[in-house]
C-alpha cells in the first residue's frame, strides 16, 4: 500500500485521468473530491462489497431458476 500525506487543497493523480483532491479536514474526517472519466465506477468500499455480495446472490439464484426451468421443460 502506498501511503501519501496531503494537505487541504492538495491532490494526487492516478494515471492521467483521475485526480483525488483533499477538499477539507474536520472532526477527524477527510472530504475528498474525485475527478475521473464517466466510464470509471467510483464507490465507497462498503457499498462496493455489498454490490459484490448481491452479484454473487444473483448468480446463484439464476442457477436455481435454470434448474427449475429444466423441471418444467416439455419433452
Amino acid at each position: 500500500m502506498l501511503v501519501l500525506t496531503r494537505k487541504n487543497d492538495e491532490s494526487i493523480m492516478l494515471g492521467k485521468d483521475i485526480e483525488i483532491k483533499v477538499l477539507g479536514i474536520e472532526e477527524g474526517k477527510v472530504k475528498l473530491g474525485i475527478s475521473a472519466p464517466k466510464t470509471v465506477e467510483i464507490y465507497r468500499k462498503e457499498i462496493y462489497l455489498e454490490i459484490q455480495e448481491e452479484n454473487k446472490n444473483a448468480i446463484s439464484t439464476r442457477s436455481d431458476l435454470g434448474q427449475l426451468k429444466n423441471l418444467f421443460k416439455k419433452e
